[in-house]
């Protein structure tokens, strides 16, 4: 009796981490026009962008979320972080390609178009959309309130969600991992980008992430703030997380 009851246990977890990675919790983040951009050379100059409604995802995609994927489309997990993999925790040391797979199978596995943000959509639910109160980071002044950095991280991710969250009930999106963007990165392209729904250069080399992450610095976590680490298209640093068109 006990060793069914554990089979009954152990398949009920399993269902239950499937069910929550292919239907991942979204928050509707309405249309609007905001001032994109900072005072850092790649963030200027400082421009008004508008943005149709759009859904994103609560959370940062969790480790369990990522392995559901890896087992379902016959993958290997990326090499674990110096900690380990923890199925709370956002997931971490993939690279773009990898992210962008993940909403494939997200997308197909739901029949809805799951995809990853675009850097404008991302910065604009970053700032708290039409209810931004005009905070330097995700939520707040004070980044130790909303997100995981260098001096409060303790060294590794933190589980999800254990911040406050910003305006819009969006949670660790200062701190914590790097969250890959669907734009190439150019440090000029602000200077030239469309008014209405930008989605990055046409061509590039690497890609854009935001957020900033648990091993970086308060000033990398700001919600201006874009990366892009210099590195190769191959770069392993990000994390991830959805959305979804909102019609």
């Amino acid at each position: 009796m006990k060793r069914i009851i554990f089979l009954v246990f152990t398949i009920s977890i399993a269902l239950a981490i499937q069910t929550m990675a292919q239907n991942p919790a979204m928050k509707k983040v309405k249309g609007g026009s905001f001032t994109m951009g900072g005072t850092e050379y790649y963030e200027k100059p400082d421009h008004t962008v508008t943005i149709s409604s759009f859904k994103m995802g609560k959370y940062e995609v969790t480790v369990g979320e990522f392995k559901a994927f890896c087992k379902a489309s016959g993958r290997d997990m990326p090499a674990a972080p110096s900690w380990g993999w923890n199925d709370q925790h956002p997931m971490v040391n993939i690279n773009f390609d990898e992210a962008n797979a993940y909403c494939i199978w997200l997308s197909e596995s739901t029949g809805k178009n799951y995809r990853l943000p675009t850097e404008a959509e991302w910065e604009y639910a970053a700032r708290g959309g039409k209810k931004s109160k005009g905070y330097t980071y995700a939520g707040s002044n004070d980044l130790d309130e909303v997100g995981w950095s260098y001096h409060t991280a303790g060294g590794q991710t933190q589980a999800s969600g254990r911040k406050k969250p910003n305006e819009l009930g969006l949670y660790d999106m200062s701190g914590n991992v790097w969250e890959w963007c669907s734009d190439w990165y150019d440090a000029t392209y602000y200077g030239s980008s469309p008014s209405t729904n930008p989605k990055g250069p046409a061509s590039g080399t690497v890609h854009v992430l935001r957020g900033g992450s648990w091993s970086y610095l308060a000033t990398d976590c700001r919600v201006a703030n874009r990366n892009h680490f210099f590195r190769t298209p191959d770069y392993r640093g990000g994390g991830l997380r959805v959305v979804l068109q909102s019609k």
